[in-house]
């Protein structure tokens, strides 16, 4: 006889992704969660004048949840039913120091970004916010050490070369070819390729997104 565990969830409260991030979907799907679906904010991302990397973090996750969540809001009253959705949004922010490196779209940026971080340690600061259906807020910000090998002109040329780079946060993405170079990280992987996955369950469950359930029959 099958008890309530079995039963499957017929229900539940819809859930907006605020970035066109293939990996922040994938990190989402990874543990269970499928957002129905995704509004980027198109926001000028350039830091204020002398504004902290963690501080940019926050603040761009912040603008992108809450952009989101008004458009989320506008499309439910006519076609996408969105209105009372949970909205997620991240943002991540690459540092050496209080040097804030660039989402590098040049070779040259990428260029400067691996001489910079070769054979130093970095800090990778990934903020994410979540909006309730009520409206509330919940903000949380992880920070994670990574060092990098000192790198070959040869390594670097080659990565340069590969187009990883494009549009990565300090020029690399640790997920994949530039996995090579990191030697030691202290903190949250899923952070450094962009969410957070421990603490972004914790918010969601904590507000009573039914995550968990989400895992039922899923063999």
């Amino acid at each position: 006889m099958n008890g309530p565990a079995d039963a499957p969830l017929t229900w539940r409260p819809r859930l907006v992704l605020a970035s066109a991030s293939p990996r922040r979907l994938a990190l989402l799907q990874q543990i269970g969660v499928e957002p129905d679906e995704l509004l980027p904010a198109d926001l000028d991302e350039a830091p204020l004048k002398g504004e902290l990397p963690r501080s940019l973090a926050v603040r761009l996750a912040n603008e992108k949840a809450r952009v989101a969540a008004k458009l989320a809001a506008r499309a439910g009253a006519s076609v996408s039913n969105s209105a009372g959705a949970f909205t997620l949004a991240a943002d991540t922010v690459v540092c050496v120091g209080r040097r804030i490196l660039p989402k590098c779209e040049l070779a040259e940026e990428a260029a400067a970004c691996l001489e910079l971080l070769s054979g130093r340690g970095h800090r990778v600061y990934t903020a994410v916010t979540l909006i309730t259906p009520k409206g509330a807020e919940r903000r949380r910000l992880v920070e994670t050490r990574v060092r990098f090998k000192r790198l070959s002109d040869a390594e670097m040329s080659a990565y340069l070369s590969s187009g990883e780079w494009r549009g990565k946060a300090g020029g690399y993405a640790i997920q994949g070819l530039a996995g090579a170079f990191a030697v030691k990280l202290v903190g949250s992987y899923s952070g450094v390729v962009g969410l957070p996955l421990h603490e972004t369950m914790q918010m969601l469950a904590g507000e009573g997104y039914p995550a968990h359930l989400m895992w039922l029959n899923r063999a």
